[in-house]
């Protein structure tokens, strides 16, 4: 069980799962830049971020919920959680998290695991049971349900640990060029990854690059 204090980013999962070095240069070193996908990522999210709410028949939709799980280490704030009325009489509202992505469905588990914690988040805060959300995306504008097992909740917990694993040791992974990944990142002129060497840090780099050359002074 973490403290407050341990708390760490919610997002910092798909960092972590799309690239460990992407994740460390982020959350270890403070590294940072915009490209075409994060500027178009961060629109899809201010359109659900205003905060507030809304109501409807049996549907309450809640925008900009801050969530937190102390057993995770984790914080974060939710795009849409929508409140399902249940049909048993006196029953709690079923919590349904809705997580916005730019783009389409892509391969591997980062979208789903970051759903996944915002509903553990969600139980641990409530104490119900959140058994699916959903992901949309905005090239498609469809929503793509995902049940939340005990494989993904497993998958869930071991990125949360992995990513406090990761930012404890305080140390950046290799850089390995993958263009499939890397072409695409907005940290690829940081990272370099086809000309830094094997365990060599974004900030040494950049502080020798600034640093005075000794033979003009």
């Amino acid at each position: 069980m973490y403290t407050e204090d341990d708390l760490l980013p919610l997002s910092g999962l798909q960092h972590l799962l799309f690239c460990e070095r992407q994740c460390a240069l982020i959350h270890v070193e403070g590294q940072w830049a915009e490209n075409r996908f994060t500027a178009e990522g961060n629109v899809a999210h201010e359109r659900v971020h205003g905060g507030g709410g809304r109501t409807a028949p049996g549907v309450r939709t809640a925008f900009a919920l801050h969530l937190r799980s102390l057993a995770l280490g984790l914080s974060g704030v939710a795009d849409v959680v929508e409140f399902h009325q249940p049909p048993e009489q006196g029953a709690p509202w079923r919590p349904f998290p809705v997580e916005h992505k730019r783009g389409k469905p892509k391969h591997g588990d980062a979208d789903r695991v970051q759903l996944c914690a915002q509903a553990l988040c969600l139980e641990e805060m409530l104490g119900v049971g959140v058994p699916a959300g959903a992901l949309f995306y905005g090239q498609t504008r469809r929503r793509l349900d995902v049940p939340f097992d005990a494989a993904l909740r497993q998958a869930t917990a071991n990125a949360a640990r992995r990513f406090h694993e990761l930012l404890d040791a305080g140390r950046t992974p290799a850089a390995a060029y993958a263009p499939e990944k890397c072409d695409a990142c907005s940290l690829l002129p940081l990272c370099q990854p086809k000309t830094l060497g094997r365990g060599r840090s974004v900030r040494a780099y950049l502080a020798q690059a600034l640093s005075p050359n000794e033979e003009s002074a």
